[in-house]
């Protein structure tokens, strides 16, 4: 009962009442990773993270996109660097995860937002593209919060972990998505383990599942076709008139919500997913 009483009991500085709201959305002093940060949910989370006071280190296999997303961000100087990586190759995400180290000194927030999706229908479905997307979005995601956390760990004060997961993760939004949809599912039960194993560390994880919205990979996708019997253009027409708002989800709304896990508002929640979709699976 003692025992139990003190763990009960036992401060942390989350819990004082006397901390105004904006100090508890301040990051000054923390530092974040942000994959598939050259556009889209990635830039959008990596420029609110910035501007909430972190030093950010944007992450994307694609150097000159990511350069020039950093270059974006150039209001915030010192404290915004990038870095070349492909999250399914494993010395990629190490090289990542000591990039932070060695620019900022420390890492204290990682956000898994890279993702690959593409659409083949089920019968259609080659393997090696139906493994090729949850090399990245559940195994990339894996070893980059493996290896983040190992660092968080050592530095002994925590940190948060935020994965992008989708709707998808909850229910299927459309055909010919079966290895993305599978991989978002996966991603959701990740993030419940990395909750339940490294809670006791005191570093959270969490996810934000966003519906749709056009970003610059969904127009690239969207531009890209499908194979025949799958409209594309008239699934996401479709999606938007299912939304109760009657639109799609801009990115920088999913970054807002970002940076409300990454930050002290969120100190007790771990191992949630937050849906941020206008209502879309009310549907």
């Amino acid at each position: 009962m003692v025992r139990l009483a003190a763990m009960a009991t036992r401060p942390t500085p989350d819990a004082y009442p006397d901390r105004s709201i904006a100090d508890l959305l301040d990051l000054e002093g923390r530092v974040a990773v942000v994959t598939g940060a050259a556009q889209g949910f990635g830039f959008a989370a990596a420029r609110r993270l910035a501007e909430a006071g972190a030093a950010v280190l944007l992450t994307d296999r694609r150097g000159d996109a990511v350069e020039a997303a950093a270059g974006r961000l150039a209001d915030h100087r010192e404290r915004i660097a990038w870095a070349v990586g492909d999250v399914s190759v494993a010395d990629d995400v190490d090289g990542l995860v000591s990039a932070a180290v060695e620019r900022f000194g420390r890492l204290d927030v990682l956000v898994n937002n890279a993702a690959a999706y593409s659409n083949v229908r089920l019968e259609e479905m080659p393997l090696d593209r139906f493994a090729g997307v949850l090399d990245v979005n559940v195994s990339g995601a894996f070893w980059c919060a493996r290896q983040a956390a190992r660092r968080m760990i050592e530095q002994g004060d925590g940190g948060a972990i935020v994965n992008v997961t989708s709707i998808d993760a909850l229910h299927p939004t459309s055909r010919g998505m079966s290895h993305y949809t599978t991989s978002k599912h996966a991603l959701w039960g990740l993030t419940k383990c990395l909750a339940l194993e490294l809670g006791p560390q005191g570093i959270r994880s969490n996810a934000v599942a966003p519906g749709p919205s056009l970003t610059e990979g969904a127009i690239e996708y969207i531009k890209a076709g499908a194979p025949e019997g799958i409209d594309i253009e008239r699934q996401w027409a479709d999606a938007a008139t299912r939304v109760p708002m009657r639109r799609w989800a801009d990115p920088d709304e999913i970054g807002r919500v970002v940076v409300f896990l990454a930050s002290d508002l969120a100190a007790y929640i771990n191992g949630a997913q937050i849906v941020v979709d206008g209502g879309y699976l009310l549907g």
